[in-house]
C-alpha cells in the first residue's frame, strides 16, 4: 500500500502543470521585450513553487515519520502550495487591473482639460502603479490594433480590449476620447466594487470552511492529550493507514468543493 501511493504521489507532482505554464505565457506576453533581466518573466527558469513545496515537506516527513506520511505531505504540500500561487496570481492580476483604472482616470482628466492626446497618455502611463499595467495601457493607446495579445488574464484581456476599442472608435468616428475613456473607467471602477461586495458577501463561508478543515488537526492534539496516541495508530497499523489515506482524501475532496462553491459565487 505504502508504495502504491509512493508511485501516486510521484505522479502528481510530475503531472504537466498546466498552471505554471499559462502563468509564464501571460507574464512574458504582458512584459514584453520593454522588460530587461530580473523580471517576472525572467525569474520563472527556476523549479516550480509546488513541486519545491512538495519535496522539501516529503524530505522533513521522510525524516520525521513513515514513508507514508512523507507521501502524503508531498501531495497536501503540492496542492496548497499551488492554490497560494493561484491566489497570488490572481491578486496581481487585480493589482493591475486597479493601476489600469487609474491611469485611464489620469488620461480622462487630462483630455478633458485640452491637453494633447499624447501627452495626456504619458501621464496616464506615468500614473499606472504598476510597470506591467503602464506597459498594456501604453500599447493598447497607442498600438490599439495590435493589443492586446490573447495569451493574457481573461478579465485583464476584456480590460484592455475595450480600451484599444474606445481609443479606435475615437480615431474613426471622431467622438470624445475622453468620454469613451470615462466610460471604461467607470464600467471597470463598478466591476472592482462587485468584486469586493462579493467577496465580504464569502467571507463567512471561507473562514467556516478553514476552520472546519483544521478540527481533524484539533482531535489529535486532543487525542494526544488524553494519552490515546492517535497518531501512532494512524501510522503503523493497517486499518489506521487506511484511515488516514481516506480522511485527507476527504479532507482535500471537502476543501475543493467548498473552494469551487466561493469561486462560482464570485464570478
Amino acid at each position: 500500500m505504502i508504495g502504491a501511493l509512493s508511485v501516486a504521489a510521484l505522479a502528481v507532482l510530475l503531472w504537466p502543470d498546466g498552471y505554471t505554464r499559462r502563468r509564464r505565457r501571460r507574464l512574458l506576453v504582458i512584459d514584453g521585450p520593454t522588460r530587461t533581466g530580473g523580471g517576472l518573466a525572467g525569474s520563472g527558469g527556476g523549479p516550480p513553487v509546488p513541486v519545491v513545496a512538495a519535496v522539501l515537506s516529503a524530505a522533513v516527513a521522510a525524516v520525521l515519520s513513515t514513508p507514508l506520511v512523507a507521501g502524503l505531505a508531498a501531495v497536501a504540500a503540492f496542492l496548497g502550495a499551488r492554490s497560494w500561487a493561484a491566489r497570488r496570481s490572481a491578486w496581481r492580476v487585480e493589482r493591475r487591473l486597479e493601476s489600469l483604472t487609474e491611469g485611464l482616470g489620469a488620461l480622462a482628466a487630462d483630455l478633458r482639460s485640452g491637453r494633447p492626446v499624447d501627452a495626456a497618455t504619458a501621464a496616464a502611463v506615468d500614473a499606472c502603479a504598476d510597470a506591467d499595467s503602464a506597459t498594456a495601457l501604453a500599447r493598447a493607446l497607442r498600438a490599439p490594433a495590435a493589443a492586446p495579445a490573447p495569451d493574457q488574464d481573461e478579465e485583464l484581456t476584456a480590460a484592455l480590449r475595450r480600451i484599444s476599442a474606445g481609443v479606435l472608435l475615437s480615431a474613426r468616428t471622431g467622438c470624445s476620447l475622453a468620454a469613451v475613456t470615462a466610460a471604461v473607467e467607470d464600467d471597470l471602477r463598478a466591476r472592482h466594487r462587485l468584486r469586493l461586495e462579493l467577496r465580504t458577501a464569502t467571507a463567512g463561508p471561507r473562514a467556516s470552511a478553514v476552520l472546519l478543515a483544521g478540527l481533524p488537526l484539533l482531535g489529535l492534539a486532543m487525542g494526544s492529550g488524553v494519552g490515546a496516541d492517535p497518531w501512532r495508530v494512524l501510522t503503523t497499523t493497517a486499518t489506521g493507514q487506511v484511515l488516514m489515506i481516506v480522511g485527507i482524501a476527504l479532507e482535500l475532496a471537502g476543501l475543493y468543493w467548498s473552494g469551487a462553491l466561493v469561486r462560482r459565487a464570485l464570478r
